[in-house]
């Protein structure tokens, strides 16, 4: 399987007054085509904003980022429109990342507008064929986005997304603003599209239970950093990081007769303003020992399983 997108050391950091807000902290991984890599982690992790600095829709601090090959870290403006061919993303609330004003067909129409060499005969033709893929019947070409119910516009985002055939896609919490129901038809439809298509995804999300179904690979963040990296089934049948222990003891478990045992955290999250050195999860982990001060290095105790603790071995 050849690679898709490689990202190293990528750092974010916003200005706060005279310090800095350290959103993507040192962050590498690895996606090979037609693979999905599910990034979870607590609100304010910097699941989002890595996936809007890998796309430049927010500008990087350092590092680098390398798409097929190519280093495009610094891209000039033409370089910038190729790459959205390639890389696209589908926001988390389909509501807000539509424009009220456009109707359905007029949303998809878009990127192939802004891209040219297309007639206005084929053009609507692609949108009635992208609707089609998503699941839109066309009788919806000509309404807006007030009149559909949150699945539908969903689909808008992704068929917009699809438009221009891209190799990479961002996923960024694609269901969470849904209903159970309809989160199972996007995923579906997502993993048939990635099927079909060879599509590369980087899902960011919340709910683990989603990220298990999807996912290749799994990374845990954070505060910026990256504390935990397997396959998927390995990192559900063998965490290490104790804060990935501590997500995972959260997943409900259906069955009222097998009680599961919860790892409630302590303390206080660490201020990812010019945070001190060492690790940031060592004011809530129960297993804390003077060597947390130091700064943690990321190691590979099994074939590709990743873990930045100093003490996983004792745990």
């Amino acid at each position: 399987m050849a690679v898709l997108l490689e990202v190293r050391n990528l750092k974010k950091y916003f200005k706060v007054g005279a310090a800095q807000l350290h959103a993507v902290d040192d962050i590498n991984f690895v996606l090979d085509e037609g693979k999905t890599l599910g990034v979870v982690g607590e609100s304010g992790c910097g699941k989002t904003t890595l996936g809007r600095v890998i796309l430049h829709l927010l500008d990087l601090t350092d590092g680098q980022v390398i798409f097929e090959g190519k280093d495009c870290t610094s891209p000039t403006k033409k370089e910038l429109i190729e790459m959205r061919e390639d890389m696209q993303i589908i926001f988390q609330d389909p509501y807000s990342s539509l424009n009220p004003r456009m109707s359905v067909s007029e949303t998809i129409m878009e990127p192939l507008i802004l891209q040219g060499g297309m007639t206005k005969i084929e053009m609507r033709a692609e949108t009635l064929h992208l609707m089609e893929t998503v699941g839109l019947a066309q009788r919806f070409e000509n309404s807006y986005p007030h009149e559909l119910d949150g699945g539908r516009r969903q689909r808008i985002g992704i068929a917009r997304a699809l438009a221009l055939k891209p190799k990479f896609i961002v996923c960024d919490e694609p269901v969470s603003a849904l209903d159970v129901s309809i989160q199972a038809q996007i995923i579906n439809l997502l993993l048939d599209l990635q099927e079909e298509r060879g599509l590369a995804y980087m899902f960011v999300t919340h709910d683990l239970s989603v990220v298990k179904y999807i996912s290749d690979d799994i990374m845990v963040m954070y505060l910026g950093q990256m504390v935990e990296k397997a396959s998927s089934d390995e990192l559900f049948a063998k965490p290490l990081h104790p804060y990935t222990k501590a997500l995972l003891s959260a997943i409900p478990v259906p069955n009222i007769h097998n009680k599961k045992k919860r790892i409630i955290m302590q303390g206080e999250i660490t201020s990812p303003i010019n945070p001190r050195p060492g690790c940031r999860f060592m004011d809530r982990c129960q297993y804390v020992t003077p060597e947390c001060s130091e700064p943690q290095v990321l190691e590979e105790p099994d074939s590709d399983h990743f873990v930045a603790c100093c003490n996983f071995s004792k745990i």
